[in-house]
């Protein structure tokens, strides 16, 4: 579709106006960023935002929502708890920064490109699962060489994921081959 008032696709128009929003974070932001980036996946996770963070602000509040490092999205502020809820190429950036096996659910390499296609974690799947992960929390799911296929949401807990046999271990959000 064409936009009345530019006389360019709506995709371009569209992109003209996000890219306005965009604007460089203060160093207290970014501290602030970093902070919630330690507290929410440990020691190393604040090194994610080394380089130019740009942010999005929510309109109505004014609160962080989109965090940008150059000009690509590495995640979003939930505007429901807080929390960092990192993209796909914010979850790159976190596997590098955050030692193993914290916040890593490794899977069985059959099923791996099943995963990498969205499909969620079952527990029968489940190789090895960081014993410290909580429902609810953020999660990697890599293969056995370290290698990010998907991340999601952590339906159960890290132990019960080693030990249960049945039921889904991980709701995932973005696999790499469903970018």
């Amino acid at each position: 579709m064409i936009c009345r008032k530019t006389g360019k696709s709506t995709k371009e128009s569209l992109s003209l106006i996000s890219s306005s929003q965009l604007s460089l974070a203060s160093d207290d932001e970014v501290k602030a960023l970093k902070i919630l980036l330690a507290y929410q996946f440990g020691k190393g996770a604040d090194a994610t935002l080394n380089g130019e963070v740009k942010i999005r602000r929510s309109s109505s509040t004014g609160r962080v929502r989109e965090v940008y490092l150059g000009d690509s999205l590495i995640g979003t502020v939930r505007a429901t708890d807080g929390f960092f809820v990192p993209t796909l190429r914010g979850a790159e950036l976190l596997v590098k920064n955050v030692p193993f096996p914290n916040f890593r659910v490794v899977v069985q390499e059959e099923v791996k490109d099943f995963v990498a296609k969205g499909r969620s974690v079952f527990c029968k799947h489940v190789v090895y699962a960081d014993p410290e992960i909580r429902p609810g929390e953020e999660v990697f799911i890599v293969d056995k060489e370290g290698g990010l296929v998907a991340m999601g949401r952590a339906v159960v807990s890290g132990s019960t994921m080693n030990s249960k046999k049945t039921g889904v271990a991980v709701k995932v959000r973005k696999g790499i081959k469903n970018k």
